[in-house]
Order: C-alpha cells, then sequence, then structure tokens
C-alpha cells in the first residue's frame, strides 16, 4: 500500500446496487456489514441544509411526487427548494422503464424512503455505535452551471458548519470533481484530507493532460510534467481518485511516490477489483461493497468489522 494507512473499502453513495442510492437504509446496510468509508454525495437547499443527493437537483429517475408519478426532467435544482419541499418526493424506488433500472435489476426497492440529511446520517452512525467508519463526502458543484448550486465559498462554509458541528471533523474527507471547492477546504479546514476526483475518457472527461480545465481551478498537468498525480500533489491533495478505467500500475506507483493515496471509482466487477488490488490501490469505492467484502478478503486485505444498526 502507499501509506501505513489500511485498505479502504468504501460504499458507492452507501451500496447503490443493493438499496436506494444516498439514502439511511443503504447506508444502514453498509455499517451492518461492515465497510471503511461511506461515500455520499451532498448538496445545499434553499434553506441552507446540507443534504444527501448526487444530482444537483431532483433525480426525474428516482424522485416521485405524492401522486405516485415520476417528476418529468430536467428536476428542479435542490438551491431552489427548501427542505420541507425535498422532503415530499420519494426516491426508494428506481423508474422502472430507466437505463439507471437496467443498470441495477437487483437493488431492493423501498418506496417512500426520503432524501436524508447529512446531520441525519451522522445521527445513523452514531446510533450504530460505529466509532471507526469514515465519510467520502463529494461537493457536488458543476463550474458548468453556477445557478443550480451555491456558489463554491457558501458552498464550503456550509457544509464545514455541518460536520464541525456534529463533531465529525477528524472522520471526513471531502472530494470533488470541481478543485475549487477542494482548495478552500485546504485553507479553511487543514486537517481534513481532500480527494481529487477526475475523469479523462468519454463524454464529459472533466481533466486533461495539456491544459487546465473548468474543473481545475487554474491546474495544469502541462505545467507538472503533463501528470495528473504530480499536479493534484502541487494543488495540495491528499488522495486522487480516478475512474478505474484511466489508471496504470505505473500511474498508482508514481502517485505513491508523491505521497498521495489512490483510491479509484466505481468498480463494480470482482475482476475489475481484483485487478485494482493487485496494481496497489489504496482504495476502492462500490456499489457492490458485499461484493468488495469478498474479494478484499481472498486477498488477505483485513475487513472491516459491521456495526448492525437499523435506519
Amino acid at each position: 500500500m502507499g501509506s501505513d494507512l489500511a485498505f479502504d473499502l468504501e460504499a458507492h453513495r452507501g451500496g447503490r446496487a443493493l438499496l436506494p442510492e444516498n439514502t439511511l437504509p443503504a447506508f444502514a446496510h453498509s455499517l451492518t456489514m461492515g465497510v471503511d468509508t461511506l461515500e455520499l454525495d451532498v448538496g445545499v437547499t434553499a434553506d441552507g441544509e446540507v443534504i444527501v443527493a448526487h444530482e444537483r437537483g431532483l433525480n426525474p429517475d428516482l424522485a416521485r411526487r405524492p401522486d405516485g408519478a415520476y417528476i418529468a426532467p430536467p428536476g428542479t435544482p435542490f438551491v431552489k427548494l427548501r427542505l420541507d419541499e425535498v422532503r415530499t418526493y420519494d426516491v426508494g424506488r428506481i423508474r422502472p422503464d430507466s437505463a439507471y433500472a437496467r443498470q441495477f435489476p437487483d437493488q431492493h426497492a423501498l418506496p417512500g424512503t426520503r432524501i436524508p440529511t447529512l446531520r441525519e446520517l451522522f445521527a445513523l452512525v452514531r446510533k450504530s455505535g460505529n466509532t471507526k467508519v469514515r465519510f467520502n463526502i463529494e461537493t457536488k458543484i458543476d463550474p458548468n452551471h453556477p445557478d443550480e448550486t451555491l456558489d463554491p465559498q457558501a458552498f464550503v462554509a456550509t457544509l464545514l458548519g455541518v460536520i464541525e458541528t456534529e463533531g465529525f471533523s477528524d472522520r471526513v474527507m471531502i472530494q470533488s470533481f470541481d478543485w475549487r471547492t477542494l482548495l478552500l477546504i485546504q485553507q479553511q479546514a487543514p486537517k481534513i484530507p481532500t480527494v481529487y476526483l477526475t475523469i479523462q475518457r468519454g463524454s464529459a472527461p472533466t481533466v486533461a493532460l495539456d491544459k487546465a480545465t473548468k474543473w481545475t481551478a487554474g491546474f495544469s498537468p502541462a505545467d507538472h510534467g503533463g501528470s495528473l498525480p504530480r499536479a493534484i500533489k502541487a494543488a495540495g491533495g491528499a488522495i486522487w481518485s480516478p475512474y478505474f478505467g484511466d489508471v496504470t500500475a505505473a500511474l498508482v506507483t508514481g502517485a505513491h511516490a508523491l505521497g498521495l493515496r489512490v483510491v479509484v471509482w466505481t468498480v463494480n466487477k470482482r475482476e475489475d477489483m481484483a485487478r485494482m488490488i493487485e496494481i496497489g490501490v489504496d482504495g476502492i469505492i462500490s456499489d457492490r461493497p458485499d461484493l468488495l467484502r469478498q474479494v478484499a478478503g481472498e486477498k488477505g486485505i483485513a475487513l472491516p468489522a459491521g456495526t448492525p444498526v437499523a435506519p
């Protein structure tokens, strides 16, 4: 491993292949099973509440009105909804005819499940008695859609306020594709590790090796020998979190030489999990924490203890 810290087994959105994403039942299931880290996403409502949700607004593949009908796209941004309005939507069942539903055919639907607040997640973890599990909290902020969230300063101030008030500062990491967020965390809460999310391929890459992008807060790998890990190190990152398809053994070794940990996302197939562990990644984020526990155990990795809890 790249440091003295143990392997980090992370449940993506609470383990969304198993239960509805980013909900208290999903997080309770992962706590009961045993994971090192709960991975989650946050937004801020119009009345300043930090909520756990992956999109910047209501997801038409998840959110149903009280009459049972799924909302029409695009979903209203959370920054334009109060918490009491957000609470009226049911996110416990994926829209049956959607591509998302086909992606997770075995997810156990729980109709009636609501979008939780970050405070409620912290309360669930306190209730479980688990004093070790960590939180990898992604700020859902997009430099291309500034009107759909708070600005980075206000977003970070609100998030840090909740984390500090709740007493979880020593158990969180903050991750983002929008590195502006991470630079602010480094200034305002230097003890909180920052996790630099990247994707280099597909229709919407957030980083390029030859230039800065809107996502990278002015940092360009071109200024650091064309190396993404070196750019992240220069920015002040503790952890590099790349899409697993972008990762090679050489990149992992190079990142480790810089003192960065490498935690890859989102790995759901047994053979991919095994290969990532073999090339030395420090952690894996997965929608299937149950399968990841199995593969990690087979590789001789010590598994985190479960702490049974009901949502």
